[in-house]
């Protein structure tokens, strides 16, 4: 099988040489796209995201040798999670390759958070599967790079920060309301409040209702941080 000039110039970013190229193809094509010939990238999906907290795991306790299970727990979260995954995405340009149904490609499917970071956990599982786990180790270690030494303890996302923050007061977690929506539906605009149960709150915009939340509760986070809350 050959691969079309995109998925070449994808193969040569990722520095791998496929010797299954189709691994490759099924680990771009998203459900919107699938079909009686051709497979999606969720099994794939589930694969690599085993495969990138193996990777991540022995990478921490290899860049630092002292540090406990609560401090490396939240460092390990924060370099899987599906932002970081995306971001990493976006850095090798693989929007450009995924192979999306018409409606999904109409609607920004190329810019979304959630389809990028599911789509680098199922290309890392098709370098797995194609090289071993020794490609796939060296693959996310040089796209990961910094990430892994600079990370922090603090590096939660901000829902889980302001979730645990209510937890240690005895409040329920925070709820989260979608204000309103704007915008074409290829570029949506979404605005979301975050409230605590004390009425607490905060409201957020961005293209995508994850994104959205992550900003109000980082918006919320830091008005109680101003407040001494």
């Amino acid at each position: 099988m050959k691969l079309s000039a995109d998925l070449q110039a994808l193969s040569q970013r990722l520095g791998h040489r496929f010797e299954r190229p189709e691994l490759l193809v099924r680990a771009v094509t998203h459900s919107s796209r699938s079909g009686a010939n051709r497979t999606d990238n969720q099994r794939l999906e589930f694969l690599g995201d085993r495969v990138l907290g193996l990777v991540m795991a022995e990478a921490l306790l290899a860049e630092d040798k002292t540090a406990t299970e609560g401090q490396l727990a939240p460092r390990f979260n924060a370099l899987v999670r599906k932002e970081t995954c995306a971001d990493v995405a976006r850095q090798i340009d693989l929007g450009a390759a995924l192979k999306l149904g018409r409606s999904e490609m109409m609607s920004g499917g190329r810019r979304k958070q959630a389809l990028l970071g599911d789509a680098m956990e199922a290309v890392i599982a098709a370098v797995y599967l194609d090289g071993g786990f020794g490609a796939a180790k060296e693959l996310v270690l040089r796209l990961w790079g910094d990430r892994i030494g600079t990370v922090k303890e603090d590096a939660r996302d901000a829902k889980t920060a302001l979730q645990e923050w209510a937890q240690a007061r005895g409040m329920p977690p925070p709820s989260y309301i979608e204000v309103s929506r704007d915008g074409p539906d290829h570029a949506p605009v979404f605005v979301i409040a975050v409230k605590l149960e004390d009425g607490q709150s905060a409201e957020a915009r961005a293209g995508s209702k994850r994104q959205a939340e992550q900003a109000a509760a980082k918006s919320l986070l830091s008005l109680l941080e101003k407040s001494g809350s």
